[in-house]
């Protein structure tokens, strides 16, 4: 059995975005929509810290997108099961030709990660970018992260691991002890988003 999932090194990210824009590039993403997106904790606005000046600031990064749940909620609402998980890696993923735009999984979904696109999309170049592999994305449908599974099911890791100059992420599969992500998250400190809401998210947050 195979289940995949990522640690984000808190202390390594910065907060570039590279992971966001060629996420959006490699999956051919339309205007205004973001599949992963860099984040501040600390002040109430990017790359501000919070706390009190001058000796308790506080700031770090991270990087937001799908969970890839072990007991997601979206596919526990789906009425179609468009959305579902896959058996052989554990990846949620969704198959656009059963969507139809309900947008319950885009309500249940505690990370807001899920996006619904509610019109023909729209693109800043006249041409189609990306890996030619990628599923084109139609209107009302709900989207998300894939992990980009075009590029697992070729044995390529996501594009996001492979464009981090800080190299903060780490993908791989967490029932295998003895993978590169088992053996990180067996050393380090981490942490998971929303535990409480009993989702088993697969993507760690080093501390």
């Amino acid at each position: 059995m195979t289940r995949y999932g990522m640690a984000i090194d808190t202390k390594r990210c910065s907060a570039c975005n590279n992971c966001s824009i060629t996420c959006k590039v490699e999956n051919n993403l339309p205007d205004g929509m973001w599949w992963s997106t860099a984040r501040t904790e600390g002040g109430d606005h990017r790359y501000v810290p919070g706390g009190t000046y001058p000796d308790n600031l506080y700031m770090t990064y991270y990087t937001m997108s799908c969970q890839h749940c072990d007991n997601p909620a979206c596919v526990s609402v789906c009425p179609t099961t468009a959305t579902y998980r896959r058996t052989e890696d554990g990846i949620v993923a969704t198959d656009y030709a059963e969507c139809i735009g309900c947008l319950l999984c885009v309500e249940a979904c505690p990370y807001d990660v899920r996006v619904y696109l509610d019109a023909p999309p729209e693109f800043q170049l006249d041409f189609a970018v990306g890996d030619a592999d990628v599923e084109p994305i139609p209107e009302l449908v709900a989207t998300k992260c894939t992990f980009c599974v075009h590029r697992i099911d070729r044995g390529e890791l996501p594009v996001c691991i492979e464009i981090c100059q800080a190299q903060a992420r780490c993908f791989g599969d967490f029932d295998d002890p003895g993978s590169d992500l088992s053996k990180l998250l067996a050393s380090r400190e981490h942490y998971q988003l929303l535990t409480e809401k009993g989702t088993s998210p697969n993507l760690y947050y080093l501390t």
